[in-house]
Formats: C-alpha cells, sequence, structure tokens
C-alpha cells in the first residue's frame, strides 16, 4: 500500500504527530519496542533455535531470595556449631562486610530432619519445602567473590561485577531463541531496583531484544502491577483499529527504507518486534489475569492469605508463563533475607512468605508435567556466616553456600558438593558462579564455550574465561 494512502485514510481521531508515530511504533508495549532499536544483531535473535545438543531442559524459573538466606539455617545442617555454639572461630576468618563487628560461632536456631524418601535434611525453617524433598537437587558447595550484594547480585546474574555483561536470561534467550513470539522470552517479575538494578536483567552488548522484560518491581503492590503489568501495554488514546493503522504506517515507512537499504538487516527484526507488540496487547492481557485459576489452585500458592499472597502471585504468574513457553522467567523476593541482627525473627518472617508458594509452584508443575522440563532454581546472592553478628545475626558469606534446583534434568532427591564443619568454605565439589552459570545452560543444551558474542574485538561468553559444567547433578 502507498504511504500517501495512510495518509488520506486515517481513522477519525488518529494522531500522527511525531509523539504519537513514536508510541504507535511501539504500539503500547513500551520498553522491548525500544529496546529491539537498539539491537545490534543483524539477524532477528528471537527466532526458535535448536539446542547445541540434547536439551535436559526447555525453560528456567529463577527464584531469587534477596539479601542471602542462611545456608547453614536451611540446607546445611552442621552439628559442629551445635556442639560449639558460643566459641571463637578456629580458623582465620575470610573477608567478610562486617570486618570486625562479627562474634563468635552461632548454631542454629532452627532444627533439621531427614525429609522425604531421599532423606534430605531440611530445617523447619521451610516446612512446606520439606514436603518437595524428594524433586529437589540441593547444592551445598556454592562459590561467589562478591562480599557486599551489588557485587555479588552482579556476579550472579551477569557473571561479573567488574563492568555491565549480558545476564543469563539474555544469553539463554540469545542462544535459543523465542517459542512464543506474542510474549517477551525473558520476564522478570517484581526485580530489585537496588545492587545494580536493570543491570541484572540487562542485555549488556548482546541485542536489545533478548533483554529481560520486568513486571513492575520490589516496591510495588501486586494490584497496582495488575492494572498494567508491562509499561504502555495498553494505549489509552487510541482503539486497535487505529493502532493497527498506525503500524500499518509505520511498517510502510519501514518497508520502503528496506527496499532502499538491503544490507539493513536489523530493520527486519524491528518490523517483526513491533508486530510483536501489537500482538501482546491481547495475549499478555490474557498470561497476567489469574482471576481464572481454581480456588483450589490460588490457595495451593499461598493467594488466600496476605502473608504469602504477593510471592503466590509470582509464582503463579511464572507456572502460567512456563505454560506460554516462556524461555526465562525470575520472580523476586526482595531485599528480605540480610539479616545482620535478629536472626530468628526476620527469616522466620522471610520463610513464611515464600516457603508455602514456592512449594506450589513445585507441587504444581509436577502435576501438569512441566517439572520434567521446567528447571526451577531457588537461591541468593550469598550464604551467611557461622559466626554472629550483633549477637543474633549472621554476616555475608559467598565462600560456601547452598541452593537448589528442581527437575530440568537434574537429579531429585539429591544433594551436591559440601562445605567444612563450620559451613564457611565449600570444599566438596566446589561449584564456582562460573560453574553454576555452565552447568545451567548446559541443561538447557548450550555449550558455554560455544554460546560467544564477538564485541569490542573479542569473543565474549557468560563464564568468561572460567567455567566447568557440573554433570555429576544430571539425572
Amino acid at each position: 500500500m502507498d504511504i500517501n494512502s495512510f495518509l488520506t485514510k486515517a481513522p477519525r481521531n488518529s494522531q500522527l504527530s511525531r509523539r504519537g508515530m513514536l508510541r504507535a511504533a511501539g504500539c503500547g508495549f513500551g520498553s522491548l519496542g525500544l529496546h529491539s532499536l537498539l539491537a545490534d544483531s543483524s539477524t532477528d535473535p528471537l527466532i526458535p533455535k535448536s539446542p547445541m545438543f540434547p536439551a535436559r531442559a526447555k525453560r528456567v524459573i529463577f527464584l531469587f531470595m534477596h539479601g542471602g538466606p542462611s545456608s547453614i539455617d536451611t540446607f546445611d545442617p552442621k552439628p559442629y556449631l551445635d556442639a560449639n555454639d558460643g566459641k571463637p572461630l578456629p580458623i582465620k576468618q575470610p573477608l567478610t562486610f562486617a570486618a570486625g563487628r562479627t562474634g563468635n560461632l552461632m548454631k542454629s536456631p532452627w532444627t533439621f530432619k531427614n525429609c522425604g524418601q531421599s532423606g534430605i535434611p531440611i530445617s523447619n525453617l521451610l516446612p512446606n519445602i520439606r514436603e518437595c524433598a524428594d524433586d529437589l537437587c540441593v547444592v551445598r558447595s556454592m562459590v561467589g567473590e562478591g562480599v557486599d550484594h551489588g557485587a555479588a547480585l552482579l556476579q550472579t546474574f551477569t557473571g561479573t561485577f567488574t563492568f555491565t555483561r549480558p545476564c543469563m536470561g539474555s544469553w539463554v534467550l540469545y542462544g535459543l531463541g523465542s517459542q512464543n513470539r506474542n510474549l517477551p522470552g525473558y520476564i522478570t517479575i517484581k526485580p530489585a531496583l537496588s545492587h545494580g538494578g536493570s543491570k541484572n536483567w540487562a542485555s549488556g552488548f548482546l541485542p536489545g531484544s533478548v533483554q529481560g522484560t520486568a513486571i513492575g518491581n520490589a516496591g510495588m503492590q501486586v494490584n497496582d502491577i495488575q492494572k498494567e503489568p508491562i509499561e504502555y501495554l495498553v494505549n489509552q488514546g487510541l482503539n486497535r483499529e487505529q493502532q493497527r493503522y498506525e503500524l500499518d504506517m509505520i511498517q510502510a515507512i519501514n518497508r520502503k527504507h528496506q527496499d532502499l537499504w538491503k544490507l539493513d538487516e536489523e530493520l527486519e527484526t524491528r518490523i517483526q518486534s513491533f508486530e510483536m507488540g501489537f500482538r501482546m496487547q491481547s495475549e499478555a492481557a490474557k498470561v497476567f489475569d489469574v482471576s481464572g485459576e481454581s480456588e483450589a489452585t490460588k490457595k495451593l500458592y499461598g493467594l488466600d492469605d496476605p502473608k504469602t499472597a504477593d510471592f503466590g502471585w509470582q509464582c503463579l504468574l511464572a507456572r502460567r508463563l512456563a505454560e506460554q513457553d516462556v524461555r526465562f522467567i525470575q520472580c523476586t523476593h526482595s531485599y528480605k533475607w540480610d539479616q545482620h541482627s535478629d536472626l530468628f525473627a526476620k527469616h522466620n518472617e522471610n520463610a513464611a512468605e515464600v516457603d508455602k508458594p514456592i512449594a506450589g509452584l513445585l507441587k504444581d508443575l509436577k502435576s501438569r508435567g512441566l517439572l520434567k522440563d521446567t528447571l526451577v532454581i531457588w537461591a541468593g546472592e550469598f550464604g551467611r556466616t557461622p559466626v554472629s553478628e550483633s549477637g543474633n545475626g549472621r554476616d555475608h558469606n559467598p565462600y560456601g553456600y547452598s541452593l537448589f534446583m528442581a527437575g530440568g534434568g537434574v537429579k531429585a532427591g539429591f544433594t551436591y558438593g559440601a562445605t567444612d564443619d563450620f559451613g564457611y568454605h565449600a570444599s566438596e565439589n566446589r561449584m564456582h558462579i562460573h560453574d553454576f552459570h555452565a552447568t545451567v545452560l548446559a541443561l538447557m543444551g548450550l555449550d558455554h564455550m560455544k554460546l560467544t558474542h564477538r564485541y569490542s574485538g573479542r569473543d565474549f561468553r557468560l563464564t568468561d574465561t572460567a567455567g566447568n559444567v557440573h554433570d555429576g547433578i544430571f539425572a
């Protein structure tokens, strides 16, 4: 269709101002359309790609506990601490955030028991997750280098804290593409705005279209997010017909430009991104509306309890997004686990908010047949020290901490690695952050050595110049 025909056949009330054209070009989708404009790839990175080798998982759900939950109070029992409570640490204490303010050894105020048929030890801090013990693969030997939250978060998500790099979710989407072109392939729900903020879900030097799409942020209430999950998703000024008209006008201009500049392959990516934004206006609204879920399902996730409703909504939304084949989904319990004091009361409070929703998610995924090819990860940015701080708290500990995975091709009812008697340093099957990233990519069918992007004169990868796959956790 000729461009001039648009100008003479515009629907009534159509706004063809520069601002209107740009807004229409974003198709009511705002950020993703803009990010695509900034993409530096000559091909569409969202085109679905085959994995490099048979994948165990098709998608990832990352449950991030911002602040750093204590491993020795959740998944890594230490009889030595019980027997030596109040005594000095018998080894040289490594660098900590609160250097000089820490005290003697402090036993866990919670009790552990061997859970399920597998006998995985889990503390009574997490009674509902205990019920899922036979589905968990607990890694007790995680190691990072960030002593403070900002560095630790960036390393957890991007592999480095020295400068901005693409995050893990972006690398996954870049390597595999998107299976649903009506939704973003990488979605982060209520992400934290502190300790690196958007850098933790940014695409860095990768194409902008693989950047994470934020659903609200940590400071927002769920009710407010539900009104507009993605900024500018709903165009309040134009109806669907008018939007379609103005988008067609923009696309006609783009196609004319494409005819003139045959080598501008990036333009095709922009065109497809605009179309996706337009389609999302109806698709996304359905996915984010959980009101149609059964009362039993809502109760399973804790939506009937104000204490668990927030994180329960995140977990339920994660399941719904997984059903729509979103590649990488992140839920954040933000910034609550940093107990330098008052460990017992605050960890109890935090756990009460997430324990039931997480167990509900695992049970729901399993009952729907989704857990087998969905990799669920539970982790903070580090653990906490075996010595006290302020008498009843714990400092940051990146030298040996725990996380768990479930589904997605990992061994179920399995513990991997170990820390020393104190729970301070990883001592067996040490899994550095680079190893963790390499292992997650391998579960998705991606070779971390070959998943590269050339930037600034060299090939970069998520694991930089390190990383080993820990296939000992593979089923």
